[in-house]
Formats: structure tokens, sequence, C-alpha cells
């Protein structure tokens, strides 16, 4: 994989677009489809099942999330499709002209609205990124998960 490449699975930020539950070629989406698939109806045993395993009751709310995450749309946030309603990355990295933040002469900056965890490991991401580079830093986070 070469820098290019691995830009169609990072975002500006340096999280895993291919990682994300919304991301339309991932493997959360197909994953959900399987198991989607995998239970068909099984609401009825679930009801049943409920009523000597009590998680069973939860079963319903479980099958709307497994069926929101089943149908994931987002091509990725370099497509203008981030599902982030707050996210101060989307817009800025255009305006600046660069690719990831760490290019940016006011990195770290605080326009990207995350919350103190989310801003500590995108400092971390993107020095890393300017470490060893895109395509090195894919092929290192490729394996991990996105949601940690």
């Amino acid at each position: 994989m070469n820098d290019k490449e691995a830009l169609n699975l990072l975002a500006p930020c340096g999280l895993s677009c291919s990682k994300c539950f919304a991301f339309r070629k991932g493997d959360i989406g197909k994953n959900s489809r399987a198991l989607k698939d995998l239970l068909g109806n099984f609401d009825v045993y679930a009801e049943r099942f409920s009523a000597f395993l009590p998680p069973f009751e939860d079963y319903p709310a479980f099958k709307r999330l497994l069926t929101y995450l089943s149908l994931p749309d987002c091509e990725g946030c370099r497509k203008d499709t981030c599902k982030w309603p707050d996210c101060g990355v989307q817009a800025c990295y255009k305006e600046k002209g660069v690719d990831f933040c760490f290019e940016c002469d006011e990195f770290p900056c605080d326009h990207t609205n995350f919350d103190e965890h989310l801003q500590k490991r995108w400092i971390r991401m993107q020095e890393r990124l300017r470490e060893i580079g895109p395509a090195a830093y894919q092929e290192e986070t490729k394996d991990q998960s996105r949601y940690r």
C-alpha cells in the first residue's frame, strides 16, 4: 500500500474510516449483515428466552441497532459523508489544504471539537502519522479496533 491508497482508508484526523461502523465497505457492516442473516427470525425465540434469560428482554433494541449497523452508508470522511456532526477537522483540513492535521502549521490546535479522550488520541495518531507516514501507519494499525 502506498500513501495515496492509505488516504482512502484514513480520515484526516487519523482515525480509520475503514473500521468505522458507518463505512459502506467496512467489516462492521459486513459482519452485522452476516449476524442478522444468521439470527434470521430470532425474535420469537428471544421473546421465549426472555422468560428465563433476562438479557433477551433487550433483544428488540439489539435488533434495531444491529439493523442500523448492517446498513452503513458512508464513503469516508474525505468524501464529505462524516457522521460526526460537530467534527471540526472535516472543514479545516480542506481549508488548510492538507491531507492530515500534522501537516498544518497550527497543529496541535483546538479546532477539532473532540472531547478530551479523543483529543489526546488524535494528537498521538497525528504524531505517529508524521513519524512513519500514512501507508506505514495504515499497515501498523490495520488490525486494531477503531474504538479503543
